[in-house]
């Protein structure tokens, strides 16, 4: 008898709680995600606000169907007021569930901490109040934003309608804008990144990252197995 999958809990922001579309991709069935939704009003701290009280009860529940280990897949609902505020939130969610916790906004900055990223340039989905504090965000913790631009959406969902080639091509922007960008990293987890990824490391030769793949990268670390990936997710998913 084959021993079970690991089961890793996710809490996502939109309420329909579906597991993202990247963890096939990246993972086949080496994995069982679970997920929860929180229902989020928008992309914006105002869309944040009625749900961020919600986020433990989540893990919590999490914990009880099995997770092993539990992230909040969101990134600008995990940075948007600071880091001492994005610890103090995985503490309390690892407090309360007893099992390795951690977040989006954490595993962007592992992912470019692993790939030995101290300047990057940005690309996002947010609007301008979002940009201006993820610059904050990154700032605080070390790093420097060569350049940042994003496309404004707001509604929950949006994100995911962006195509590869628009993102590309906002990536490209943003790495044209200022010199010396070690890596692009295209933020938002709504946003479906693994194409671009593939094809800006191939066009711009510099590692590429994006929200929801560094999320899962760094949640199957957190459960402690093998984070690589054999079929997507560029140069990150080649550190173990």
């Amino acid at each position: 008898m084959s021993a079970p999958r690991p089961r890793i809990g996710l809490i996502v922001p939109p309420a329909h709680g579906r597991v993202p579309p990247d963890a096939p991709l990246l993972y086949g069935d080496r994995f069982d995600f679970i997920a929860r939704g929180l229902g989020i009003d928008g992309v914006s701290p105002r869309g944040f606000a009625p749900v961020v009280n919600q986020i433990v009860d989540h893990a919590r529940a999490l914990h009880a169907d099995g997770a092993q280990a539990i992230s909040l897949m969101g990134t600008s609902l995990s940075f948007y007021q600071g880091p001492a505020f994005t610890d103090q939130l995985r503490d309390a969610m690892q407090q309360a569930t007893g099992v390795p916790c951690t977040t989006m906004s954490h595993a962007v900055v592992s992912a470019l901490q692993a790939l030995g990223v101290q300047r990057v340039a940005v690309a996002t989905s947010y609007i301008d109040e979002l940009n201006t504090r993820l610059v904050a965000y990154l700032g605080a913790l070390g790093f420097e934003v060569t350049a940042i631009e994003g496309l404004g959406i707001e509604p929950v969902g949006g994100a995911a309608e962006v195509s590869t080639e628009r993102l590309v091509a906002l990536s490209r922007k943003v790495h044209a804008q200022a010199p010396g960008a070690q890596a692009i990293f295209m933020s938002c987890g709504g946003l479906l990144t693994l194409d671009a990824i593939a094809t800006l490391e191939e066009q711009l030769g510099l590692p590429a990252i994006g929200s929801s793949p560094s999320g899962f990268w760094d949640v199957v670390r957190a459960a402690g197995q093998d984070p690589r990936s054999r079929t997507a997710g560029g140069r990150l998913f080649t550190l173990a």
